[in-house]
């Protein structure tokens, strides 16, 4: 028996979404029970998709919803080191944890998606350099944060060099907001989220991979001397849930998914269907589900999931 499973909200509206979309989604998940409200941070739509009215930008719209929710957690899966340089992002990600009452979470990932950095005119570098990138700051954003205040944070990188910086703004949350990393890779990621990570996230990941991709980020935490209990394990998967059948084959036919693939690949279904498939995950380890909602539009799903869904697996 495995002490309840957490839900989050995971959006993507890179595929077509405003911010009043995303204020619409973050308010309803909040009023619905869920813990957090997470989106994906990225410039360029995939598949056949409109993606009007275009992308909108993760820290920029975290920062209003920091302002017009009151108690769920806001974060990204994931903003990418290719976008950004880290001492900005230091100081945005630590505005808005201010901005927010100390409730952001930061996920961080390489970057993998060239197409949209071609498309708005960033450098894609080759995968290793991708990751000395997210490596590197890492330690730097971690080192800006923790510098008491009256010090200054020094650190020479193969990237960026950082000299006497006063590390301000600081966040609310000490030493920073907790850091979600993922990904299945086998030796990089897992020693990374040894060493900085409050939320190991497998995403979209069969079940049959999650307790290996589990015991070798453990693995890691006995190389470095640190307790594999301090964090969490988390999953994303798309959701389609309905009362009936009729309703679960119509939400499939609004995201484009047949109801049987979504079965195999999701959380889909019947409500007892959704939570039969929730807790095959918490069996395998996972304390948490980030829970893609891919039609923004469907309040109704949230609120659904909100009552019929948090409750049955809140003591799974």
């Amino acid at each position: 028996m495995v002490l309840g499973v957490e839900l989050r909200v995971f959006t993507e509206p890179q595929q077509g979404a405003s911010y009043e979309d995303l204020l619409a989604v973050a308010r309803t998940s909040e009023s619905a029970g869920f813990a957090g409200f997470f989106r994906s941070d990225h410039y360029l739509k995939m598949g056949d998709v409109s993606g009007l009215p275009g992308p909108t930008h993760a820290w920029v719209t975290l920062a209003g919803l920091a302002r017009e929710t009151s108690t769920i957690r806001l974060g990204t899966l994931v903003s990418p080191a290719s976008f950004y340089q880290p001492g900005p992002l230091a100081m945005a990600v630590a505005q808005v944890d201010n901005m927010s009452g100390g409730r952001v979470e930061f996920g961080f990932g390489a970057g993998w998606y060239d197409a949209e950095h071609a498309a708005y005119g960033l450098e894609f570098p080759p995968l290793a350099e991708r990751f000395d990138r997210y490596e590197e700051y890492l330690e730097q954003m971690t080192g800006l944060w923790a510098t008491p205040e009256g010090e200054t944070f020094s650190h020479e990188g193969r990237f960026h060099t950082f000299v006497d910086s006063p590390g301000l703004p600081k966040p609310t949350q000490k030493p920073g907001p907790p850091i979600v990393l993922g990904g299945r890779g086998p030796r990089r990621t897992p020693r990374l989220v040894a060493r900085f990570a409050a939320d190991f996230n497998l995403p979209f990941t069969p079940i049959e991979e999650v307790a290996p991709g589990i015991e070798r980020v453990e693995q890691a935490c006995a190389e470095i001397g640190r307790n594999p209990s301090e964090i969490v394990r988390s999953a994303t998967l798309v959701v389609c849930a309905g009362a009936s059948e009729a309703e679960v084959k119509r939400r499939a036919e609004a995201i484009g998914r047949a109801p049987d693939e979504l079965r195999a690949n999701g959380a889909a279904g019947t409500i007892d269907e959704v939570v039969e498939r929730l807790a095959t995950f918490a069996e395998a380890g996972i304390q948490r589900m980030y829970l893609q909602v891919l039609h923004l539009q469907d309040l109704d799903h949230i609120s659904m999931i909100g009552t019929d869904v948090i409750p049955a697996v809140r003591d799974l």
